[in-house]
């Protein structure tokens, strides 16, 4: 999870849906307090999840000292910076929460105005004109929100942090030396759909609403995508052996579930291939909307955390 907008979708993030793609700036947060006057169920289900807790929990860990000290700069995990990346919520400067809406969805100070601007002050969600929803989901796109519908993005925020990414090769090598976990088993359906799943959407705004067979196995894919992409890169750079077998795991569950579906979508032998971020998005284009679950439903894990 970033404190920001990703650090890695914002070079090239697409629009979702049918939003043009548009250049994506960067802004600060202001706290889960702001984002829970308006959604108050999805910051419920934050605070029963380990990201919640772990704002009390992850600095006492026994390693938590030398895995800091192993990264630079402080060695507090609430002061140094490589580790507030993932582990925390900063607003003005500051550690405020563990991973929170902002560290998915970027931070808000730029887009929260235009995101609650429905039309009026009585439209409710489910009751916005469907040309102001578009131009509001694609003006507050442009400036930093990552849309739940941005699933290359939000798999890039969760695989940032669950497999390091976020972190430079030689940095990760001595935190890893340290104690620091590498997640190699990392699978986004697992730990999207989890304890943090929170789909409160029209027209079932009070229910928590499971993927269907076809979203789960779009997301499936979608993380796998992306896992391909940047475990192919972390092959290239790394020297620490551990991790290394790690992101070779990951090459290989990527491969399987990609090929499961390259016959009937080419951009999955073209990811194969050559795994590049520009890649990655086009197979993710590519299988948008459709259902692939008779290909991959049975690769799905059933197991959530």
């Amino acid at each position: 999870m970033l404190k920001t907008i990703s650090k890695l979708a914002v070079a090239g993030a697409l629009a979702f849906a049918a939003i043009a793609a548009a250049p994506v700036s960067y802004a600060e947060n202001i706290g889960s307090k702001k984002c829970e006057e308006c959604h108050r169920a999805e910051v419920r289900v934050w605070q029963d999840t380990h990201h919640f807790t772990s704002f009390k929990e992850a600095h006492r860990n026994k390693a938590a000292r030398d895995i800091a000290e192993a990264a630079g700069g402080a060695k507090s995990m609430r002061r140094n910076e490589t580790c507030t990346t993932c582990h925390y919520t900063e607003v003005g400067g500051k550690a405020e929460s563990g991973p929170s809406c902002e560290s998915c969805h970027g931070g808000a100070s730029k887009w929260l105005d235009i995101h609650n601007n429905l039309g009026g002050p009585k439209v409710k969600t489910e009751d916005e004109p469907p040309a102001h929803k578009k131009k509001r989901l694609e003006d507050a796109r442009k400036a930093g929100m990552i849309h739940s519908a941005m699933l290359f993005d939000i798999a890039e925020n969760c695989n940032g942090c669950h497999t390091m990414a976020n972190v430079n090769a030689s940095t990760a090598d001595k935190m890893i030396a340290a104690g620091h976990p590498i997640n190699g088993d990392y699978e986004f359906v697992t730990y999207s759909q989890g304890e943090v799943r929170h789909r409160f959407y029209p027209p079932k705004v009070n229910e928590n609403q499971e993927m269907t067979k076809a979203e789960l196995a779009e997301a499936f894919l979608t993380g796998h995508a992306v896992g391909l992409v940047y475990a192919s890169k972390a092959l290239k750079e790394t020297g620490n052996a551990k991790y290394k077998a790690a992101m070779e795991k990951r090459v290989a569950d990527a491969t399987k579930a990609l090929n499961a579906v390259k016959g009937s979508v080419p951009a999955a032998g073209a990811l194969l291939s050559s795994p590049t971020e520009a890649n990655g998005r086009k197979f993710v284009a590519a299988i948008d909307g459709k259902d692939m679950s008779g290909a991959v439903g049975g690769m799905i894990p059933s197991a959530r955390k």
